[in-house]
């Protein structure tokens, strides 16, 4: 393995922002200093008004595979996200059949040793019977326990006040749960579809239809099962402004030491409900995008840290299966190759600064999941490490995305960064914004548990 130099770098790490080099060596870094003599590198490269920041921490993502690779699979994602500056990803248990045993784990890490050049780590999901499968898990080896409180269907959904009271006291990993409430969910759907008819619902109703009130119950109910049993909560995709109360018990705390954590996805930062007329299904998701109030309560309590983690929630469908009607359209949207340079959007008009997104979308994930030397730029850590170029304009059109499904909710808007170099365990896997090493494997993500 080469070694590499960064020279005359802005560095983004813990807080900081300072000018100075980085040596790459065996895959880790080697060292940080105001300058580090070239002769100690086998490869320099001029990182002058280059931000160089942690490669980010994606703890919440569906690639798919196995069972609907023909909308994404491990691979084609895992380069999107490292086009995207993201290095490591935490893949969900929803698949064709669903992840809900060790066996079923060990199947996709499979998978991903041989096909995902960035790492990799994987929940188990939980349903009403597997509680023997998530007392034996091997706390290392997996990132947490999904729990889809609603939202889903078959196996994986459990919304009985027991079955989920059982599932938080047997997890000795983080129960990382969706909150939505289906018995509103329900009511609302009979009651839009009554009034405006099948053919008449569209993508604007999505957020009425499931809303804030079966957010809040649901989200409620995690926070009150987490107190009683002890369990290490973490609520995934916040979408209300009501929600954020929930948290604040646990926000003077380090994250560190938060039983009780949250994180908000890129798409609930960046849009609000006024982009439903030119998105439709293209901004269906679940939970859904709600008000500009909610938006911003959300880049106001992700500034503030009550929001620890920030993720993409990253989960494709193909082109013709937004356009079918409303109703049938499924929920869920590819983001992850352009989540960074859409935080970046934020923080180029002064609603986050670079260390919220640096603390967010890196630092917070690896504290909150425990994760073995990766999500700072600290020597003898991983060299896992995202640069930018924010003078360097990059347009999101269909010939530059690298999901399978091949279209974005971003497609058509303009950055105005570039991620111009990855590196994934030293590897340089993205060089000038081009996917150049595509042999260079991710590894499985540990978990100093």
């Amino acid at each position: 393995m080469n070694s590499v130099l960064l020279k005359n770098a802005t560095i983004i790490n813990e807080g900081a922002t300072f000018k100075g080099d980085l040596l790459i060596q065996d895959g880790r870094i080697a060292r940080i200093a105001s300058s580090v003599s070239g002769d100690q590198a086998s490869e320099i490269i001029e990182c002058e008004n280059k931000i160089v920041i942690p490669g980010c921490i994606d703890d919440q993502v569906h690639f798919r595979e196995p069972g609907s690779t023909w909308k994404a699979d491990m691979a084609s994602e895992a380069r999107a996200a490292v086009l995207g500056g993201v290095t490591s990803f935490m893949d969900m248990p929803n698949n064709t059949p669903p992840a809900t045993t060790s066996r079923d784990i060990a199947v996709k890490k499979d998978i991903a040793r041989r096909s995902s050049v960035a790492n990799f780590g994987f929940y188990l999901g939980a349903t009403p019977d597997n509680l023997e499968e998530i007392k034996s898990l091997d706390p290392r080896e997996v990132c947490g326990v999904k729990v889809f409180m609603g939202s889903s269907t078959g196996t994986l959904l459990v919304d009985r006040e027991d079955s989920l009271r059982n599932i938080f006291r047997a997890a000795e990993v983080p129960v990382a749960t969706h909150c939505e409430d289906n018995e509103i969910i329900s009511k609302n759907t009979a009651l839009f579809r009554e009034k405006y008819g099948e053919d008449g619902m569209d993508a604007s109703m999505h957020p009425l239809i499931r809303s804030r009130e079966a957010c809040l119950k649901s989200t409620s109910l995690a926070v009150a099962l987490a107190r009683e049993t002890g369990a290490r909560l973490h609520v995934l995709h916040l979408s209300t402004a009501e929600e954020l109360s929930l948290f604040e018990p646990w926000a003077p705390l380090p994250v560190s030491q938060r039983q009780i954590t949250c994180e908000v996805c890129v798409h609930h930062l960046f849009f609000n409900d006024t982009w439903y007329g030119a998105l439709g299904n293209r901004l269906k998701c679940n939970p859904a995008v709600k008000t500009e109030k909610d938006r911003q309560a959300l880049v106001t309590a992700t500034r503030t840290g009550l929001i620890t983690c920030i993720a993409t929630d990253h989960a494709p469908h193909t082109a013709e299966e937004k356009n079918a009607p409303y109703s049938k359209a499924p929920g869920g949207l590819p983001l992850i190759q352009f989540a960074l340079p859409a935080l970046l959007e934020l923080v180029k008009h002064g609603e986050l600064s670079l260390e919220d997104v640096v603390a967010g979308y890196c630092h917070n994930p690896a504290i909150r999941f425990n994760i073995s030397k990766r999500g700072f730029i600290r020597e003898g850590y991983w060299a896992d490490l995202a640069i930018i170029d924010p003078e360097k304009p990059q347009r999101v059109t269909p010939s530059v995305i690298a999901s399978k499904c091949g279209w974005s909710p971003f497609t058509g808007l303009t950055f105005s960064n570039s991620i111009v170099h990855t590196f994934v365990n030293g590897n340089q896997v993205v060089h000038n914004g081009v996917l150049e090493n595509k042999n260079c494997f991710g590894t499985a993500l540990r978990f100093d548990r």
